[in-house]
């Protein structure tokens, strides 16, 4: 199964390790796991550090049973199998409304319902070949955001065989809702890694947190960050057609080898990131609002 890996190291816990075998308070974790198929790391330096992480694993665990595609009874699962769900977890009506927000802002180079046209690439290189233009053309006629109706009641597609996949904005979503919880809990300081990043505070050396990008590293603290690389997982063995495919062409896609976007919110960096991916510098710069973006080599 291919997943959507974000091609992003993390230094602070690294980094801060060192520090921590010389301070006094051993109530420093640093958690390392998996989340939405990505890898996760929380480091979390409080007094009751075992009994929040243990909450904020859960939250983790609670929110993939709304937003994962490899769970069978997720909500998200249950969505796409019969093109209806009722009563809608909050969660899942907050991530439609975030994400209806970046297809307008991105004129559709981010759209969740890309899903049939992602599973059909995983299928058919899967078996050895690649789609014809006609299943591409298909595939294409169940992508639209538009074609989705939310309400609290419901959320249902208009059109039979649509699917959503949120693995373009997932991550950052969850991350922003562990740095909730652990805010509300009075934390003032942790790194939050679930693929893409939630930098509270400070680390335990005293200074921001220090993130290492593809060929420079950036200090954040109260911010996110998220990082796409079209070219980070490919659908073929031959490492030639990308990860991220265009909702307006279906067809893989890609101007950047990586890019990264930094915002108040790792959600919101996350769907940018992913659309980002597909558009020119100016069509980016275009994109009105109070993230940094972080460019990445143009790909040849």
């Amino acid at each position: 199964m291919i997943t959507r890996r974000r091609m992003i190291s993390i230094l602070a816990g690294a980094a801060a390790l060192p520090v921590l075998g010389t301070v006094a308070n051993a109530s420093v974790v640093n958690w390392r796991g998996v989340a939405l198929g990505a890898n996760a790391n929380i480091v979390l330096d409080h007094p009751n550090a075992d009994a929040l992480l243990d909450s904020a694993l859960q939250e983790i665990a609670r929110l993939e049973k709304v937003f994962s595609l490899y769970q069978s009874d997720s909500q998200l699962s249950i969505l796409n199998r019969y093109g209806a769900l009722a009563a809608p977890a909050i969660e899942l009506l907050d991530l439609l409304n975030i994400s209806a927000r970046i297809v307008n802002e991105t004129n559709g180079a981010f759209d969740p319902t890309i899903q049939p046209l992602w599973a059909l690439y995983a299928q058919r290189y899967a078996a050895g070949a690649k789609p014809s233009k006609a299943e591409i053309a298909d595939a294409r006629s169940r992508v639209g955001f538009q074609n989705i109706t939310v309400s609290p009641e419901m959320v249902s597609f208009s059109k039979p065989g649509m699917a959503l996949t949120f693995n373009g904005i997932a991550q950052g979503y969850i991350a922003d809702k562990v740095a909730q919880l652990l805010r509300r809990e009075g934390v003032t300081d942790v790194l939050v890694n679930t693929g893409e990043i939630n930098a509270i505070g400070i680390a335990p050396d005293g200074g921001a947190w220090p993130i290492t990008l593809a060929d420079q590293q950036r200090q954040l603290s109260n911010a996110a960050i998220a990082t796409s690389a079209p070219n980070g997982t490919f659908f073929d063995q031959q490492g030639i057609v990308g990860h991220i495919l265009d909702p307006r062409t279906g067809l893989p896609g890609g101007n950047w080898q990586t890019i990264s976007v930094i915002d108040k919110s790792a959600a919101r960096a996350d769907g940018l990131s992913t659309a980002f991916c597909l558009m020119s510098k100016e069509q980016i710069h275009a994109v009105s609002g109070t993230h940094e973006v972080v460019f990445g080599e143009a790909s040849s």
